[in-house]
C-alpha cells in the first residue's frame, strides 16, 4: 500500500502546488500542522484501491464544482455526509468549514478587513483592535436593539485577495514564465507599429525613466480597472459591489487579457459605491504595490534553472467608466472643465439647463477658414489648442488641493464644503500619487472606449430618431439657436397663437424612422457576433431602446454608415460615416502611430462638422472625449488591451456564472454527386494542394506541347485521370517515393459523400444557406481573395466530405458566386456594396472550407432590394509568433487601422440648409411667449468660459450613476457648481452582456 501511495503522489497533479506553496512561504517549518494535514491529504488515497484520486485532488475538484454551480455551504456539508454514508471507507472531511480550513494553506483564501459603515478608515494595521472608528467615531459593529451578548458583526467586511503570491506562481512553471518575457521579445521593431502596451509611448517612456526596472524583464507591469455591478441581479434591491481588478501586461496580447490571467484584489462591499472614498478601499492594494516597487520580493524562475530574482512590480495605468475615473483620479468629471486632459482650458459653455462642450474650432490651424465663421456659434475663434499638462503642472495643481476628511457621515466626511477656485476641478489628490513612479507616468487614466462609443451612439440615435426621452434636439437646444442668431430656419416662431417648432434635416421623418426600424430588425448576424436587435426595437417600431455597450459598438461600426446614407442627406451622412470610420481605425487590433496622428487631424474637422450640424446642447462631455481618443491610442497602444470589456466579461462572471450548452448543428446525410459536379470538386482538391503543383504544371506543359488549344479547359478535365496513371506509375516502380497522401489524392474520391447543413472551421460556424433562412442569425456568406487580390463573394450552399483510401477525406464548400464586376459592384465610404442579382462562375462552385473568409450582407436602404452591403466578419485573429500560431476569437476589432480610409469632405458644408421642408413643423404644448429669447436671461448663452468665483462642492455626491454610462440630461440643471454623487446606486454598472 505505501509503493502504491508513492506513486500515486508522484502523479497527482496537486503535488506541483503544494511544493511551491511550501517553498514559497520561507516561515513554513516542516512540522506546520496545516501543511501536514496538506501533505496527508495529497499522500492519501480517496478511497482503497483509487489510485486516481488523492483525497486533497478531489476535495479541490469539489469546490471548484461549488463554485461554478453556486451549491451552498449547506448543500455541500449534505453531499460529503452522504459520500461517508454510501462509502464509509471514503477519506474525506466532515464538512465544508473543514474543507476551507484545510484548503486556506494553498493561497485559495483572502483577508477580511473590517470598514467604517460611512466608509471613513479601514480598521487594519494600526486600527486593527479599536472599537471605534478614528474619524467619526461610530462603533465597528452592529448594535442590535436587546441583544448584549453574543459575537460581534462589523457593519462591512472588504475582502483582499493578496497580489504577490500569484504573481510568485507566474514564474512557477515552465509555460507562463517564458511568457512573462514577451514584452521584451514579442514587440515590435518598427516604431510606427503598435500591437501591445509595450509598443506604446508611455510604456517607453516609463523604461526611459526607471532604467533600474526596466534592466530586469521579469518585472511586472500591471493595469488597474473597477466597476460596480450589483450581485443580486435585476432585483429591486439597490446593492453596488465594486471588484478591483489587476491585468498583466508582461504577457503577449492573445492572453493579457484573457479571463484566466485577471486577477482579482479586492472586493469593495456596497450597498453604495465608494465614490471619492475609493482610496479608503486602495489601501491595502497600495501598501502591497509599493512594497513591490521599493523592495521587491524573491521569486523563483523555473524557466531559467530555479534561480532566484528580486521581482518587482508597477502599476502602469487604470481603464475604468468616465464616472469611475472620477473616483479614481480625483479630477471631477462634471461642470465647465470636466475634460480631464484639457484641464481648466476645457472648451465649454453654458446653455439652458445645462453645460455644452463646443469650441473644437480652436484645434483648428491659426489660418483655416472656419475660425473666421460666425454661423458655429455667432462668434469668430482666435484662441489656440489647450497646453498640454506636464507632469509638473499636474503636481502644481494638486498642491493646491486640501485634504479632505474621508467618509460619508454627515457630520464629518458627508458634509457639503466650499471647493476653491484654485482647486480647479480636482476633488482631492489620490493615493495612486503615493507609488514612487505614478506622477511621471505619462498615460494614469485610460478614457474607456467603450463607454465613450456608447454615449455617442445614444446621443446620435436619440436624435435621429427624434426620440423624446433621448434626443438632445429639445426645444431649449433651439432656444439656444436663437439667442445666438445661428440657424435662423430651426428657430422656434409663432404661427397664430401657435408656437412652432421646424423640422431639421438631421433628424428621420416618421416614414424614414419605421423604415430604419424595420432595418434594425431584420439584420441577421453571425452567431456570436452580436446581441439580438430585434429585441431592442419598440413595439411601435419608432425607437432604439435597451441597447447594450457592444449593441452600440456594432450599430456605430456597422450599422450607422449604412442606414444614414438612404435617409439622410449626403453633407450629414458623410459626417456620420466619418465619426464610424474613425471607431473603426481606433479598434483595430494593430495601429499605427501615423494612422493615430491623422486621424486626430481628420477628428478635429469631425467635431468642427458636428458643431455646426448639430446644435450646442448635443455635446455633452462623452462627445469631447472622442478629441484625445488618438491621444491615448498613441501612449497605451491598442484599445482592445485597454477597454472595459474584458474587465465586464470578468464582472458577469463574477455576478453569475453561467455554462454553455452546446447541440450539434445537425446530423450527417450521404448523397451521390452528379458527374461534372463532382469533377469540378475533385480538381479544386487537386489544384489547391502545394504538394501536386509539380505535377499540375507538368501536365500543362504536355498540352502546350501537343499544341491544344483551350489548355485550362481541357486540363481541368483531363489532369484527374493522367495524376492517377502518374501516381499509380511510380508507386509501382518505387513505393517510397509516392506518400501515403499523394497516393490517396490519384485514387479519386468517392462517388457517394457526405453533406452537412453546418460545420465549424477554425471556430467560426458555417451554415448553409436553406438552413439559414429559417434562422435569426446568418452563417452562410463567403468570401475568397483571388490570386490578383480581388474578392470574390457568395453564399453557401452545401457542406461536403470527400472521402478518399486510407481514411483520408477533405471537407469543400460548395457556394453560389455573385458576379460583382463592373458597376455591380460599389466602394463608397469604406462601404461595400454589390448587386446579388446574377451569379457566376457556375462551373468553378468549390472552395477548401478552410480558405473561407466568413461575411455577412445587410440590406442597403439606399438601393434596390438586390443590393447588399458586405459586413467582414474578423472572428480569428492569428497571432505569429516564433513558437506557435495561435488563433482568438475576437469579433471587436479589424486587423489594422491602416485598412480603412478617413478622409474628411468639408466642401459643402457651408451651402446647407439645416431645415427639412419635406414635412411640416411640429406644434409644441408651450405658451408662444417662451419663443422670444428676451425671456431668456442672457447669462445663459455666454460662450465665454465664465466660471463662477465659489464652486460648491459635495464630495459624497459625485458624477451620478447611469447604469455604467455617462448621460446628460436636458431638463436637468447641470451648472458649474456641480453636486457630486459618486454615492449613487452603481448597481447596474456592468452593462455588458
Amino acid at each position: 500500500m505505501q509503493g502504491q501511495n508513492e506513486g500515486l503522489v508522484a502523479e497527482d497533479e496537486m503535488t506541483d502546488v503544494l511544493n511551491d506553496v511550501v517553498r514559497d512561504d520561507s516561515s513554513a517549518a516542516t512540522s506546520d500542522l496545516g501543511y501536514d494535514a496538506l501533505f496527508d491529504a495529497m499522500h492519501s488515497e480517496l478511497y482503497p484501491g483509487v489510485s486516481s484520486f488523492s483525497s486533497l485532488n478531489f476535495l479541490t475538484k469539489l469546490m471548484h464544482l461549488k463554485v461554478v454551480n453556486k451549491w451552498t455551504n449547506k448543500s455541500v456539508d449534505g453531499l460529503l455526509k452522504l459520500l461517508k454514508l454510501a462509502f464509509p471507507k471514503i477519506n474525506l472531511v466532515d464538512s465544508h468549514y473543514e474543507a476551507k480550513k484545510l484548503m486556506s494553506k494553498l493561497g485559495l483564501g483572502y483577508e477580511s478587513i473590517h470598514v467604517c459603515r460611512n466608509d471613513c478608515a479601514l480598521f487594519w494595521k494600526e486600527n486593527t483592535d479599536k472599537e471605534i472608528c478614528p474619524v467619526c467615531y461610530e462603533s465597528r459593529w452592529v448594535q442590535i436593539a436587546g441583544k448584549s451578548s453574543g459575537k460581534n458583526v462589523s457593519h462591512k467586511v472588504l475582502r483582499y485577495f493578496s497580489l504577490t503570491p500569484r504573481l510568485k506562481r507566474l514564474f512557477a512553471t515552465t509555460h507562463t514564465a517564458r511568457l512573462m518575457r514577451w514584452h521584451n521579445t514579442g514587440r515590435s521593431k518598427d516604431n510606427d507599429d503598435l500591437g501591445h502596451p509595450v509598443d506604446g509611448k508611455a510604456w517607453r517612456a516609463f523604461d526611459k525613466n526607471h532604467p533600474d526596472f526596466a534592466c530586469e524583464i521579469r518585472n511586472v507591469r500591471l493595469g488597474l480597472s473597477s466597476d460596480g455591478f450589483n450581485p443580486f441581479g435585476n432585483m429591486s434591491q439597490s446593492y453596488s459591489m465594486w471588484p478591483v481588478v489587476l491585468a498583466t501586461y508582461n504577457l503577449p496580447p492573445w492572453l493579457c487579457m484573457k479571463e484566466e490571467n485577471l486577477m482579482l484584489t479586492l472586493l469593495i462591499p456596497g450597498p453604495q459605491s465608494p465614490g471619492k472614498d475609493m482610496d479608503v478601499f486602495l489601501r491595502p492594494l497600495v501598501d502591497e504595490l509599493k512594497e513591490l516597487w521599493t523592495s521587491g520580493i524573491d521569486t523563483r524562475d523555473v524557466s531559467n534553472n530555479n534561480c532566484i530574482f528580486r521581482m518587482r512590480v508597477a502599476l502602469l495605468w487604470t481603464v475604468s467608466d468616465f464616472p469611475a475615473r472620477s473616483s479614481l483620479s480625483g479630477w471631477s468629471g462634471q461642470g465647465y472643465d470636466a475634460c480631464p486632459t484639457c484641464n481648466e482650458e476645457t472648451p465649454s459653455t453654458r446653455v439652458i439647463g445645462k453645460t455644452a462642450y463646443v469650441g473644437h474650432r480652436r484645434f483648428l490651424p491659426s489660418t483655416h477658414h472656419w475660425r473666421n465663421d460666425r454661423t458655429f456659434n455667432g462668434q469668430t475663434e482666435r484662441r489656440g489648442p489647450p497646453p498640454q499638462l506636464t507632469s509638473a503642472d499636474i503636481l502644481q495643481q494638486l498642491s493646491r488641493v486640501k485634504i479632505r476628511i474621508p467618509g460619508k457621515h454627515p457630520s464629518y466626511g458627508g458634509v457639503k464644503r466650499k471647493r476653491d477656485k484654485d482647486e480647479l476641478n480636482w476633488r482631492k489628490k489620490s493615493i495612486f500619487y503615493e507609488l514612487p513612479y505614478w506622477s511621471t507616468n505619462e498615460l494614469k487614466h485610460n478614457l474607456d472606449v467603450i463607454h465613450v462609443e456608447k454615449n455617442v451612439c445614444d446621443s446620435l440615435l436619440g436624435t435621429l430618431l427624434g426620440d423624446p426621452h433621448k434626443s438632445k434636439d429639445t426645444d431649449n437646444a433651439r432656444r439656444d439657436l436663437m439667442k445666438l442668431k445661428i440657424r435662423h430656419e430651426l428657430h422656434l416662431y409663432e404661427d397664430k397663437e401657435r408656437l412652432m417648432k421646424p423640422a431639421a434635416e438631421y433628424t428621420f421623418i416618421n416614414a424614414d424612422r419605421q423604415k430604419f426600424c424595420n432595418f434594425i430588425r431584420n439584420v441577421k448576424f453571425p452567431d456570436g457576433f452580436a446581441s439580438n436587435l430585434r429585441k431592442n426595437v419598440a413595439p411601435n417600431e419608432s425607437r432604439i431602446i435597451g441597447l447594450k455597450s457592444h449593441d452600440c459598438h456594432i450599430l456605430m461600426q456597422r450599422l450607422l454608415p449604412v442606414v444614414c446614407r438612404a435617409f439622410l442627406n449626403k453633407t450629414i451622412s458623410s459626417t456620420i460615416t466619418e465619426l464610424c470610420t474613425f471607431f473603426k481605425k481606433l479598434c483595430a487590433r494593430s495601429i499605427k502611430v501615423s494612422d493615430m496622428v491623422d486621424a486626430q487631424q481628420q477628428l478635429i474637422l469631425i467635431l468642427c462638422k458636428l458643431e455646426r450640424i448639430f446644435p450646442p446642447a448635443f455635446f455633452d462631455i462623452m462627445i469631447h472625449l472622442v478629441m484625445h481618443l488618438p491621444e491615448e491610442a498613441i501612449l497605451g497602444g491598442p484599445v482592445y488591451m485597454r477597454w472595459m470589456y474584458p474587465f465586464e466579461r470578468y464582472l458577469k462572471k463574477l455576478k453569475d456564472y453561467v455554462r454553455n450548452q452546446s447541440k450539434p448543428e445537425g446530423k450527417r446525410s450521404l448523397v451521390v454527386l452528379e458527374s461534372d459536379v463532382r469533377a469540378q470538386a475533385e480538381f479544386y482538391v487537386l489544384n489547391n494542394c502545394p504538394e501536386i503543383e509539380t505535377f499540375l504544371n507538368e501536365h500543362k506543359d504536355q498540352l502546350q506541347t501537343r499544341g491544344v488549344t483551350n489548355v485550362n479547359q481541357l486540363h481541368r478535365i483531363k489532369f484527374p485521370a493522367w495524376f492517377h496513371t502518374k501516381i499509380y506509375g511510380l508507386h509501382r516502380i518505387n513505393a517510397d517515393d509516392v506518400s501515403l497522401e499523394l497516393l490517396s489524392l490519384a485514387s479519386r474520391p468517392n462517388a457517394v459523400v457526405h453533406s452537412y447543413p453546418a460545420c465549424i472551421v477554425n471556430g467560426v460556424r458555417f451554415l448553409t444557406y436553406d438552413r439559414d433562412i429559417r434562422r435569426k442569425t446568418q452563417n452562410s456568406g463567403v468570401s475568397i481573395a483571388g490570386t490578383g487580390g480581388e474578392i470574390f463573394y457568395g453564399q453557401l450552399q452545401d457542406i461536403l466530405e470527400l472521402s478518399y483510401i486510407n481514411g483520408f477525406s477533405v471537407v469543400v464548400f460548395r457556394c453560389r458566386w455573385f458576379k460583382c464586376d463592373g458597376k455591380r459592384k460599389v466602394t463608397e465610404n469604406n462601404i461595400t456594396i454589390i448587386d446579388i442579382s446574377r451569379e457566376a462562375y457556375k462551373d468553378d462552385q468549390f472552395i477548401l472550407a478552410s480558405q473561407a473568409r466568413q461575411v455577412f450582407y445587410i440590406d442597403d436602404p439606399s438601393r434596390s432590394h438586390n443590393w447588399r452591403v458586405v459586413q467582414e466578419v474578423n472572428h480569428c485573429t492569428t497571432w505569429d509568433t516564433p513558437s506557435m500560431v495561435l488563433t482568438e476569437i475576437d469579433l471587436l476589432h479589424d486587423d489594422s487601422s491602416s485598412n480603412f480610409s478617413l478622409f474628411v469632405d468639408i466642401g459643402n458644408l457651408d451651402h446647407i440648409t439645416m431645415q427639412r421642408v419635406d414635412i411640416d413643423a411640429i406644434q409644441l404644448d408651450r405658451p408662444a411667449k417662451r419663443a422670444s429669447s428676451s425671456n431668456v436671461s442672457g447669462d445663459e448663452y455666454n460662450f465665454i468660459n465664465d466660471k463662477e468665483e465659489d464652486i460648491e462642492d459635495e464630495d459624497d455626491n459625485d458624477e451620478g450613476d447611469n447604469g455604467g454610462e455617462f448621460e446628460a440630461s436636458d431638463t436637468e440643471t447641470d451648472c458649474p457648481s456641480v453636486e457630486d454623487d459618486d454615492d449613487a446606486d452603481r448597481s447596474n454598472d456592468s452593462d455588458y452582456e
